[in-house]
């Protein structure tokens, strides 16, 4: 099954390296990240899982929640932790799902037969406190993710999620925003007490609303 934006993310009873989790319950009113892993003790994914766990206050920040998965089990993962509290210098502080039957891999469609049958591709989804998919991401074996890149698209998500706008080319969090289409001038006079400059009639930045 294809998992597409707007859709509700599919739900789940798993056991984790922190316990058993039913997905949508654990999320409760927080955003998500689920990212997967193809196999334990695999390189790139040893530095990204020790990436992530490095920036977990930036997502704590966020009132997001990390949780990664993978094709092997619980116990595997355990061993692979110490591997890279080792080796990344950050201990794993979210859980990692054990996942040796593919029921989420399946559920997430992380199983790609042109990539590779036997492991997942390397995706990320970010899910809403509404519990719909709001942004997919996949990698492939060899390219290392970038958590920079992920808050990044996490801090555009939750700012259109609160106010009419939209977030330009490269853009970062404190800069120039893009009023929504569905928003007239009148309207954004009152939406945006800071004013907006027109460039074209469908093109008007305001600065970030939230800052």
């Amino acid at each position: 099954m294809s998992i597409r934006l707007g859709d509700v993310a599919p739900d789940f009873t798993a056991e984790t390296t922190e316990g058993t989790v039913s997905f949508h319950d654990w999320l409760g009113d927080s955003w998500g990240i689920l990212f997967s892993h193809p196999k334990d003790f695999t390189p790139v994914c040893t530095t990204e899982l020790g990436g992530f766990a490095a920036r977990k206050g930036d997502f704590d920040k966020r009132n997001t929640k990390l949780i990664a998965v993978s094709v092997d089990n619980v116990e595997s993962h355990n061993r692979w932790k110490s591997d890279i509290g080792e080796t990344q210098g950050t201990p794993l502080n979210f859980p990692i799902i054990g996942d040796e039957t593919k029921n989420v891999s399946n559920l997430y469609d992380m199983i790609h037969p042109n990539a590779s049958d036997t492991m997942t591709v390397r995706s990320v989804f970010v899910v809403g406190p509404d519990k719909k998919v709001k942004l997919t991401l996949t990698y492939p074996a060899s390219t290392g993710r970038n958590v920079d890149e992920v808050l990044r698209v996490l801090d555009s998500l939750q700012l259109s999620a609160a106010y009419p706008v939209a977030t330009p080319l490269n853009w970062k969090d404190g800069e120039d925003v893009i009023v929504a289409l569905s928003v007239s001038d009148e309207e954004a006079k009152t939406k945006f007490p800071k004013g907006f400059r027109k460039v074209k009639d469908y093109l008007r930045f305001t600065p970030q609303p939230n800052k």
